[in-house]
């Protein structure tokens, strides 16, 4: 008797030590999820340090100094490291980027309202879906639009070649709306019902309401679609080097011929030698790109935690 207990004890013993399938297929699924997250990180890790490696090189390898990037309005890497000055390019990105962000987000905001607020039921599937349309179209063919319909208007109202910041921050406008609507929506969407009711309990109106109440409440997410919607306009490149002139100089007015850090990126990294000055200084370019990247990432994060805090 006491052996049969002693035997089935040691086989309950055994029988609970076991992993079951379920186990084995939960352990498997954390080993890979764990592999992957590595794998991102590591990339993540090695594009930044490649980017950085070869974008210094142009300071600390070519002699040129940081004040002359930063300061310096002529660009002609070929001549030598005194004329590596990237500010037109960055001017010129911070540009358009605030520009069609200013222009962008009116729209976005009242088309999210009347998605949300207003709309029937049976007409908001159908704002969304166009909305999500817009996001589906390539950079090449917004930037072919603006150059055979944006370009010759601007031409023929203000004069000058129609290509420049103008032009541009139109592209980018239309191209950085969907972004912003469709997050817009979604930070709308997440204010609690139970807001509007109160607010309509105490005798608000539907304005006083969408006013007062859901836009302060979903301020945080809106913030983030719109530095979301700059960050897709500071990266573009090709929809913006088609219509904005490719002009390395500072620019002096909105319908004159300029160029952003993409737009050089894009038209000058195929026709130079790497390990060269040129290439050292066009990769110096894509280090700026990369920092602002990183910054309207950390903004956005900062954002969000206000925005936890403060509900």
């Amino acid at each position: 008797m006491q052996m049969e207990t002693s035997q089935r004890s040691s086989e309950e013993y055994t029988t609970l030590n076991t992993k079951s399938r379920q186990r084995k297929q939960d352990s498997w699924g954390r080993t890979i999820s764990t592999l992957c997250i590595g794998l991102i990180a590591l990339l993540v890790v090695s594009i930044i340090y490649f980017i950085a490696a070869r974008g210094l090189t142009t300071f600390f390898k070519d002699g040129v100094s940081f004040a002359t990037f930063f300061t310096g309005t002529t660009w002609d890497p070929t001549s030598g490291a005194k004329y590596v000055g990237a500010l037109p390019m960055i001017v010129t990105s911070f540009s358009v980027t605030l520009l069609a962000a200013v222009v962008a987000t009116p729209f976005a905001l009242a088309i999210a309202l009347f998605t949300t607020e207003l709309a029937p039921k049976r007409s908001r599937g159908l704002i969304q879906s166009m909305v999500e349309l817009l996001v589906g179209i390539p950079s090449v063919v917004y930037g072919f639009i603006g150059l055979a319909v944006l370009v010759p208007v601007i031409r023929n109202l203000f004069g000058g070649t129609g290509l420049g910041i103008l032009t541009a921050t139109l592209v980018l406008f239309v191209m950085i709306l969907p972004t912003i609507t469709s997050l817009t929506i979604e930070s709308l969407r997440s204010v609690p019902r139970d807001y509007r009711s109160a607010s309509f309990a105490l005798g608000a109106t539907m304005w006083q309401t969408m006013h007062r109440v859901i836009l302060r409440a979903a301020l945080p997410g809106i913030l983030t679609a719109v530095i979301f919607g700059m960050a897709r306009a500071f990266g573009e490149a090709l929809a913006v080097q088609m219509v904005i002139g490719n002009a390395a100089v500072m620019p002096t007015s909105p319908i004159s011929p300029s160029a952003t850090l993409t737009s050089i990126l894009t038209a000058g990294i195929g026709n130079t030698v790497m390990g060269t000055l040129p290439n050292d200084a066009l990769w110096s370019l894509a280090l700026v790109l990369l920092l602002m990247s990183l910054i309207f990432n950390l903004l956005v994060r900062t954002i969000n935690k206000k925005g936890v805090e403060q509900y």
